[in-house]
């Protein structure tokens, strides 16, 4: 933290302990300017992130989508399909038609999350009405993939700053909480809705090409949320853990724990082995690399290899170790 800055909201804590109004007075002074420029800083973070997918995702509407009379999936292509068969403003149905959402996501979700989607929402909606956005482009294949690769954008940029800027997936979530449905079958449902009336009351064409700009933004928002690099999250139990794991650290340059088991593998009255199972999160790029380690020292080792949306904190967003100091 910058100084002045950490100065600044010192002043703040203490200021607040002498007037009461600071919850917990009984927590050192330091620690409670610490938890506040934590908060600060992750704050300032969601803000960012939030109107960076503003200017996205309104760059998509109006230099892409708007003026091609095109739709998208969701609340957003509620807003574009009512925007384009009555001439009522843009901005206005969408504040209009996601303001349930953002009451259902009050009290559903959170009341933070719902004040942020709220700014979301009426920025975006600020920013299309009076931002001039050129018009890029009339070619529909293009207005079709890259007006949904902004908005797209703009929406995962949203949810990376705790936001949303179209209520679909509130009323998904929510509708999954009471039915049996998942929030994937609730968004496709909805979705399928929309496009069917597009093309009732617009034309096949329309309605084939708001497929594309939804696929393109689906595709694009999982893209930005999931992160630019894929981890994996490897579990590997083997006899010569201590091998692999010395590997891991020296030869990969990436960190490890190790989890305390007992093997399964025995029969009624038989004891069970302690063992020590290695855990360690990688890049996917690193794991032809990890196997060949594993395959060295143990063939018969177990791993088990799973996903990880993303990674946060230790090892694995930093350059790998080359000379590991003993």
């Amino acid at each position: 933290m910058i100084p002045f800055i950490h100065k600044i909201i010192s002043n703040v804590v203490k200021k607040r302990q002498k007037s009461g109004k600071s919850a917990n007075t009984t927590e050192p002074l330091e620690k409670r300017v610490n938890n506040l420029e934590v908060e600060l800083v992750h704050e300032a973070s969601d803000i960012f992130f939030l109107l960076l997918g503003v200017v996205s995702a309104s760059f998509g509407l109006r230099g892409f989508l708007i003026p091609n009379g095109f739709i998208d999936g969701g609340v957003t292509g509620v807003s574009l399909m009512v925007n384009e068969l009555a001439g009522i403003s843009f901005s206005l149905l969408l504040v209009s038609f996601n303001l349930p959402f953002l009451i259902l996501a009050y009290f559903s979700v959170g009341r933070r999350f719902a004040i942020k989607s709220v700014l979301g929402i009426v920025l975006l909606a600020v920013a299309v009405a009076i931002i001039p956005y050129p018009t890029i482009t009339d070619d529909k294949i293009l207005v079709a993939a890259f007006g949904g690769l902004f908005l797209g954008l703009g929406i995962g940029l949203a949810i990376r700053g705790g936001a949303i800027i179209d209520g679909t997936e509130v009323l998904a979530i929510y509708i999954s909480r009471k039915t049996s449905l998942t929030v994937g079958n609730v968004i496709m449902i909805f979705n399928v809705t929309i496009f069917t009336a597009a093309a009732y009351f617009l034309s096949t064409e329309i309605a084939l090409y708001a497929i594309l700009t939804y696929f393109a933004a689906s595709k694009t928002v999982d893209f930005v949320i999931d992160g630019i690099e894929e981890f994996m999250g490897i579990t590997i139990i083997s006899e010569k853990n201590e091998e692999i794991r010395l590997a891991i650290i020296e030869k990969m340059g990436r960190g490890c724990t190790i989890y305390k088991g007992e093997n399964g593998f025995s029969k009624k009255g038989e004891s069970r082995k302690l063992v020590d199972v290695v855990y360690t999160v990688i890049t996917r790029l690193e794991m032809s690399k990890l196997k060949t380690e594993v395959d060295k020292i143990d063939k018969q080792a177990f791993m088990i290899m799973t996903s990880v949306k993303d990674a946060k904190g230790g090892m694995i967003k930093k350059k790998p170790i080359k000379k590991f100091d003993k």
